[in-house]
């Protein structure tokens, strides 16, 4: 089990490594601020891929819903990690915005951040967006690892195969689309949330109310506004981030396992898979 949490992280550091850039792109350096980036999703990964695998083991036969029941397990305990964590990026990408001075800067970084909501909101606010977070994070990785082991399969690679790098980013990056795609709309409802009442009033009652005034203000395509950009980005991270684990899981099993095709090596049939 501990192979699979080595493998998160480094699952997660190699995407954070490939996906900052994309983040950052309006700054003069492209890794710039990359440290909290790096720290957060790396343990989130390697959460993720613990859980998964482990309840993969648990569940024993590796089938197609057990592949999605194992992600969104996965999903649902990292949110405890991940919602506060997306609250405090929305809160620092918000400041200055609304009725206060745009030069003000009241956080110095995400932990201050959250150590401020806390103070002024309690542990409620620091979880502000928790249902959503919940809503979009349990079913979209259950969606992630299905797509990665039904294409991974499809693909029919093997170890020794010359292509086995190229399969492993295709099928990793369309997992990561697939994932997106299946929730996005709830991801906007969340980060509408957790940035409401910054600067000002608060606008929304709560999620329904949300939905009800984005539809209005803005019809369907509230639901789908940054999409575009979102799947430009999921795909190279989430190639990177699952052709890495995969690699090292089948450089670490190799030698005990004698893995020999891409099923032994997909991390969640015998360890893990994000």
């Amino acid at each position: 089990m501990a192979l699979d949490f080595v493998a998160g992280c480094m699952g997660g550091a190699a995407g954070v490594l490939v996906g900052h850039p994309f983040d950052t792109v309006k700054m003069r350096g492209l890794y710039k601020g990359i440290g909290s980036p790096m720290m957060g999703l790396t343990f989130i990964n390697a959460i993720v891929f613990g859980v998964q695998g482990n309840a993969m083991r648990m569940l024993g036969v590796d089938t197609p819903v057990h592949q999605f029941l194992a992600g969104a397990a996965a999903g649902l305990i990292q949110c405890v990690i991940c919602c506060p964590m997306e609250l405090a990026k929305t809160r620092m990408q918000m400041q200055g915005t609304g009725e206060k001075s745009a030069s003000r800067r009241m956080y110095r970084n995400s932990l201050d951040c959250l150590i401020r909501i806390h103070r002024k909101e309690g542990v409620r606010g620091i979880n502000r967006g928790m249902v959503t977070t919940v809503i979009r994070e349990t079913p979209g990785f259950g969606v992630y690892f299905l797509t990665y082991d039904t294409l991974t399969r499809a693909l029919g690679c093997d170890a020794d195969d010359g292509y086995i790098i190229p399969k492993l980013l295709l099928a990793g990056g369309m997992s990561g689309m697939a994932s997106w795609i299946s929730t996005y709309p709830v991801d906007v409802i969340k980060s509408r949330l957790q940035a409401d009442g910054v600067g000002g009033a608060n606008r929304y009652d709560g999620i329904m109310d949300c939905v009800r005034q984005s539809w209005r203000r803005e019809g369907w395509r509230a639901f789908t506004r940054g999409l575009t950009s979102t799947l430009l980005r999921a795909f190279p991270v989430n190639a990177t981030t699952f052709a890495t684990v995969t690699l090292f899981l089948m450089y670490m099993r190799e030698d005990d396992e004698g893995v020999k095709d891409c099923e032994a090596m997909r991390p969640s049939l015998q360890h893990s898979s994000l």
